[in-house]
């Protein structure tokens, strides 16, 4: 453990707490994309699977626990208990473009051929490209909730502070995961021009809004 990890840790728990207090509060899925939601809940319960083969502290435990109930309390909230505030309409990016080839991928790049590092292989491709559906919906739409914005800002701050966690570790510990480090770049990649509009627009404001496509 080291700074870096523990305020990436944290920053990802704040995002995930952000938005399900807005969803609470509001009574509404508005803008949130339900995809993006199952993903992220698919990449947990991958991940995760070792919590029942290997225990490795209780922080790590804890935090397992809470990212997996509150990731299917969040999907539950959309489909179900809110389900007619979801904009299924705009949530329309279609999940097998990311799925098929994640899983393909998983299979031939990992780093042992068993089921368990499999589907911690496919996890981590996963979460690389599970935002996408919800930049997809914003792009759609045309704009997004001020608390929309802070959930994936922080989401996005958490992906950056794990790179700084993998440098911190390659020069203290001499520690490089190939694909964890390969597959968390690609997703900050993808956050860049969000953090450029929240920057000069949310922070100053300015409700976030980006150029409807043609």
């Amino acid at each position: 453990m080291n700074i870096f990890r523990i305020l990436g840790d944290i920053s990802h728990l704040l995002a995930i707490i952000i938005l399900l207090v807005k969803i609470v509060k509001s009574k509404s899925c508005a803008g949130i994309s339900g995809k993006s939601q199952i993903l992220f809940a698919l990449v947990f319960t991958t991940r995760y699977l070792d919590l029942f083969t290997n225990f490795i502290s209780v922080y790590n435990t804890v935090m397992k626990v809470i990212f997996l109930i509150c990731a299917y309390v969040i999907v539950h909230m959309i489909y179900v208990k809110f389900r007619k505030t979801f904009d299924s309409e705009n949530d329309s990016f279609r999940l097998e473009f990311l799925l098929v080839p994640v899983t393909g991928l998983s299979f031939l790049e990992n780093y042992s051929f068993t089921p368990l590092e499999i589907l911690w292989t496919f996890s981590i491709y996963l979460e690389s490209v599970a935002i996408l559906p919800q930049l997809f919906m914003i792009s759609k739409t045309g704009e997004a909730e001020t608390i929309t914005t802070h959930y994936l800002f922080f989401l996005g701050l958490y992906r950056a502070l794990y790179i700084a966690n993998w440098v911190w570790r390659y020069h203290t510990e001499n520690f490089y995961d190939q694909i964890a480090v390969v597959s968390g770049v690609v997703q900050t990649i993808f956050y860049c021009d969000f953090f450029y509009l929240y920057v000069t627009k949310v922070l100053k404001g300015k409700k976030l809004s980006v150029p409807m496509p043609v």
